[in-house]
């Protein structure tokens, strides 16, 4: 499902629905997905190989995700966002869940990545879902920071212990 509205930003970026040819460009933003103080015995390539894959599944339109990218003026990607509707965990209510959001380090802090988690966040509203979901890392702050001024609050705590082959 690709919806075709568009919301014109007063800042130097437009926000509209992701199409094919964004893909390139989307895919080789992937690895931003990763870049921050993780675990040394994490694999960086782990946080963005599967989104990779549902993006490229969406791209051949065997994935039902919703898709948006910010583009300056010549209609380059500064940043994506994807989600898939799906129901809450607990509740089983009509939910979305934030699968990625990345934006380029050329946009960083212009409001970009601000701006399209607010595009989900309406867009997921406009198709039914009245929560949003999201996984972030514990240790990536500055994630945690822009969720939380967006008004999502930590749910549940998910931990784990390296276990070490004996």
């Amino acid at each position: 499902m690709r919806d075709s509205a568009r919301v014109m930003s007063d800042r130097q970026f437009e926000i509209r629905s992701a199409e094919q040819r964004d893909g390139d460009e989307i895919l080789a933003m992937m690895p931003r997905l990763a870049e921050f103080e993780l675990p040394a015995w994490r694999n960086p390539e782990h946080l963005w190989k599967d989104d990779a894959k549902m993006l490229q599944r969406w791209l051949e339109n065997n994935e039902e995700c919703i898709v948006h990218v910010a583009v300056n003026e010549v209609q380059k990607v500064l940043g994506f966002s994807m989600f898939r509707l799906r129901p809450e965990l607990l509740s089983k209510a009509p939910s979305a869940h934030l699968e990625a959001i990345a934006v380029s380090k050329d946009a960083e802090g212009t409001g970009v990545g601000k701006a399209l988690l607010a595009t989900a966040e309406a867009r997921a509203r406009e198709l039914g879902a009245q929560t949003m979901t999201l996984h972030v890392f514990a240790v990536n702050q500055r994630a945690r920071a822009v969720y939380e001024r967006a008004g999502y609050d930590g749910e549940l705590m998910r931990y784990i212990k390296q276990l070490d082959a004996q």
